[in-house]
């Protein structure tokens, strides 16, 4: 029998002694290492769930998930919403849009209207003939013209025409202009009737012939006359400014005369049955513009206006369309046409109450009290009212006085 044994044969035989292991070179010396702060490392979480990235329904199509997302390079959209780098990049692709568009824009501009060549000046056709039609419109405007489109001369001009309206066609008689005063800031309240605002150009007219200081007067018209062709410039040109408290708060910060309409549109949209019945004043809003700017207010009164333009009906529904409140229908339009525009001449009377001086009574912190504004403007309501109906007790004939 072989002596030779195979280990292992024998489960109870003991191993044989191992063999010494060959020593290690020694290891090169290191320099000491910085202390350092031992942190205990946090405790190990289990892992979360991997979700799903959700599709960017803005960049992405529907059904996109099994396909490679093009932009490999970026990470996918976190959990809580867009990153700032995903903005940037969709504000680029729009922009980048943007400029294309304008490329193409600027081709097809090119491509219609060609710029002329380079030291080439374009010109007019028949330039001397625009250039003397200029000289000739501009022949009658003043160098200076105001921030609300008053033309001195051009006033100057048409003063005529209004003179003859104001002395021979309705022989306009005017009481209490020495109410106005000579310097300083006011606001003249009148009541509106007429059908077409006649009474502006006439209060404005009466204080620049009749008051001893000359004063000019700018009276707010209501925003339908400028719907009208050339009819709101004629009103800007000669003085008339578009109604707005801006505009009259500005006016009288400038120590100007202020004339307002209360009733407005319900004033000159009466019914010649309703003629002389002052309506409602509004909010109050001239009384507030009056505490505000630190203005008296006096109160006027025009009688014979009514029944230049005796309206019988007044047609709303079709005026919508041409920007105007209503159509009036009278005895003579619209049945004579344009001729039916011509007014009465009937005798006017004009008159200026005493001021109201509800601004040094209540100051500027009586604006705000709303019970307040209304009560005033209830009382100056009742004074033109009382004027009104003094005057036509004295009043014999319409059209002779």
């Amino acid at each position: 029998m072989s002596d030779h044994r195979v280990l292992g044969d024998n489960p109870f035989e003991p191993a044989p002694p191992a063999e010494p292991a060959a020593p290690a070179p020694p290891a090169a010396e290191q320099p000491p290492e910085p202390s350092k702060k031992v942190r205990s490392k946090p405790r190990a979480q289990p892992a979360a769930k991997a979700r799903r990235p959700v599709p960017d329904i803005e960049t992405e199509p529907l059904g996109a998930e099994a396909a490679p997302h093009p932009a490999a390079d970026h990470p996918p959209p976190p959990e809580y919403g867009r990153t700032l780098d995903h903005e940037v990049r969709q504000e680029a692709a729009r922009r980048g849009l943007v400029d294309e568009f304008r490329l193409v824009e600027r081709w097809v501009r090119e491509r219609i209207q060609p710029e002329p060549p380079a030291g080439e000046r374009r010109r007019l056709p028949l330039e001397f003939l625009w250039r003397r039609w200029r000289d000739i419109a501009m022949r009658d405007r003043s160098d200076f013209v105001d921030e609300f489109g008053r033309d001195p001369m051009y006033a100057a001009r048409v003063e005529p025409l209004i003179r003859f309206i104001y002395e021979k066609y309705f022989r306009v008689e005017l009481e209490g202009c020495e109410h106005i005063p000579h310097v300083g800031r006011g606001l003249i309240v009148a009541n509106h009737s007429g059908t077409v605002p006649y009474d502006g150009a006439m209060i404005m007219y009466a204080v620049r012939k009749e008051h001893g200081s000359h004063r000019e007067v700018r009276p707010l018209v209501e925003d339908f006359v400028f719907h009208f062709p050339y009819l709101g410039t004629f009103i800007n040109r000669i003085g008339g400014v578009r109604a707005c408290q801006e505009n009259a708060e500005r006016l009288l910060l400038q120590d100007q005369l202020v004339a307002v309409f209360p009733e407005g549109i319900k004033g000159i949209g009466k019914l010649y049955r309703e003629r002389y019945q002052l309506q409602r004043f509004g909010r109050g809003g001239f009384i507030k513009l009056a505490l505000r700017t630190d203005s008296p207010i006096i109160p006027a009164a025009v009688v014979g206006a009514e029944e230049i333009h005796p309206m019988l009906t007044k047609v709303s529904w079709l005026a919508k369309s041409v920007g105007i409140p209503y159509i009036p229908i009278t005895p003579t339009f619209p049945w004579l046409g344009p001729r039916g525009l011509v007014p009465r001449p009937t005798k006017w009377y004009l008159r200026f109450g005493e001021p109201l001086p509800f601004n040094t009574e209540y100051g500027a912190r009586g604006a705000e009290d709303r019970i307040l504004v209304n009560r005033l403007s209830e009382q100056v309501r009742s004074r033109i009212q009382e004027m009104v109906d003094e005057r036509l007790s004295r009043r014999r004939s319409v059209l002779f006085g």
